[in-house]
């Protein structure tokens, strides 16, 4: 495709109808989050503010309110939006996966592409809707470049080390997320210029599940699943989330390409998937010797830390659609 074509061909305003469904679902999610706020008021003046679990659970509201607001703004933006949002969410979420890896002296080269060359280009593919390119950039080329710039850095100690985490900090915190802004280039049948409401079904199965995994955990959660990589991970609340957001996904199935059982069928995928995203992501940090990757989101640590499960989930999701769903 010609490039200046392809320019011309992205839409950046939100058609009337993905407008309006988005309005509901977000009216929806303000209602919900309107109530937790009461709720964690009442229980803050029956409690006192001591109270850690009340505490807890309005930091949490608080910094749901700031991400819905965020999300919302980028989703009026249209493509644009979406994908300015998500390259910025990129950039924190690999400069906290690297401050915890051992990199040194040698690797700034590397470092500096990662941050300034690649980064920027796979969002930039992404915008242009250039699957062949966005596709393999960080796969191959990254991975094949990132390793011969350690070089030139005259660092040997711990080389294969440095240069996985490099390469595995940039899969999972550029390659991985800029499949949410990749659903905009899907060419699905009787979906035109709807795609935006594929990145919100995404978005709000996966971290419904992980609230909802936590809240069943909390209610009936007995057997440990991992107990020395995720304590609070149990099979009860595993079960119990992944099934509650299986059922919000159907649910939300009129939002989607999908019919009420493949909506299903796509939840029920995607949350595994943030399931494992989460305790992978939870093993580094226990192997690092930390409880969040960083401080950047009140009440929930840092970026990766909300978005460990849209790292595995998000590419699934998206060669799924492409796959069973596009011409």
């Amino acid at each position: 495709m010609n490039l200046t074509n392809s320019l011309q061909s992205i839409p950046n305003q939100v058609p009337e109808a993905a407008r309006e469904a988005t309005f509901h679902l977000f009216l929806g999610i303000g209602a919900v989050l309107l109530f937790a706020s009461i709720v964690g008021w009442l229980l803050r003046w029956k409690l006192g503010r001591e109270n850690g679990v009340v505490a807890n659970l309005v930091a949490r509201t608080n910094a749901w309110w700031v991400m819905v607001a965020v999300i919302g703004i980028a989703l009026l933006g249209g493509q644009t939006g979406v994908v300015v949002l998500f390259g910025l969410v990129s950039f924190f979420a690999l400069r906290e996966f690297i401050t915890l890896t051992s990199t040194r002296r040698g690797d700034h080269y590397a470092l500096l592409t990662c941050f300034f060359v690649f980064l920027p280009l796979q969002y930039v593919f992404v915008w242009q809707h250039w699957y062949g390119m966005f596709s393999i950039l960080i796969p191959v080329y990254a991975f094949l470049l990132m390793p011969f710039l350690a070089c030139l850095g005259h660092e040997t100690q711990n080389f294969l080390a440095r240069a996985t985490q490099t390469q595995w900090g940039l899969m999972i915190c550029v390659y991985a997320i800029s499949h949410v802004p990749a659903l905009l280039a899907l060419n699905i049948a009787g979906y035109e210029e709807r795609n935006l409401l594929l990145v919100v079904f995404l978005i709000l199965v996966v971290q419904s599940s992980d609230v909802l995994q936590y809240v069943w955990g909390k209610l009936l959660g007995r057997h440990k699943i991992a107990p020395n990589v995720s304590p609070s991970k149990t099979l009860e609340g595993f079960l119990g989330g992944v099934a509650s957001a299986t059922g919000l996904g159907a649910a939300l199935f009129w939002i989607t390409p999908f019919t009420p059982l493949q909506a299903a069928g796509m939840a029920l995928a995607i949350t595994l998937m943030g399931f494992a995203g989460g305790l992978v992501m939870s093993a580094i940090k226990r192997d690092r010797g930390v409880k969040d990757w960083g401080h950047m989101i009140e009440g929930h640590g840092g970026m990766l830390d909300r978005l460990d499960s849209v790292c595995f989930s998000a590419p699934v999701f998206f060669h799924l659609v492409r796959y069973f769903f596009t011409a």
